[in-house]
């Protein structure tokens, strides 16, 4: 039997997990810098440790988000911090908030076809408690596009952290 770590986030009333592998840090949500004409999803960068991270907002990127629901999640808003994304930039993604870490056997996963869901994002399905909670693949939640898109975005961002650097 083996386990598998899995972090249980809500996206808009929607329980999503995602491999505790793939996460690198749960940070709250600071203040965002946000330039102009950012794609939709794009809620801001921020500094960690002086290197800029894009902050992608999950429910505008799932379009689960309505147009009177738009604003960005408050006060108990977590940002996540994954490992690899394949653009080699930081990156983070905004959720409603985290609800737990917790273990499970890996042949309770269902798996679900590539086909079956768009750039194949959901890895497979998982029963907790009743419900029915998907697993991203953090690798495949953006088109190439997209992350061709943000890394270009951070990089600016980056250069303009640059520009505040004061050498002693």
């Amino acid at each position: 039997m083996a386990n598998l770590q899995i972090l249980l986030v809500d996206v808009c009333a929607t329980r999503c997990a995602i491999r505790r592998s793939a996460v690198r840090e749960i940070l709250p949500l600071p203040n965002l810098w946000q330039p102009p004409a950012l794609p939709r999803p794009v809620a801001g960068f921020f500094s960690l440790g002086g290197t800029a991270v894009a902050v992608v907002r999950l429910d505008l990127l799932f379009g689960l988000a309505d147009g009177k629901k738009a604003e960005p999640p408050g006060l108990y808003g977590h940002l996540i911090l994954v490992r690899g994304s394949k653009a080699g930039q930081p990156m983070a993604f905004l959720v409603e908030r985290v609800v737990d870490l917790a273990e499970i056997d890996d042949r309770e996963l269902c798996p679900v076809p590539e086909a079956g869901t768009l750039n194949g994002c959901v890895e497979a399905q998982i029963d907790t408690e009743g419900r029915l909670v998907h697993l991203l693949s953090v690798e495949k939640i953006l088109f190439a596009e997209e992350q061709q898109t943000i890394a270009s975005l951070a990089q600016q961002a980056q250069e303009r952290l640059g520009e505040w650097e004061v050498t002693a």
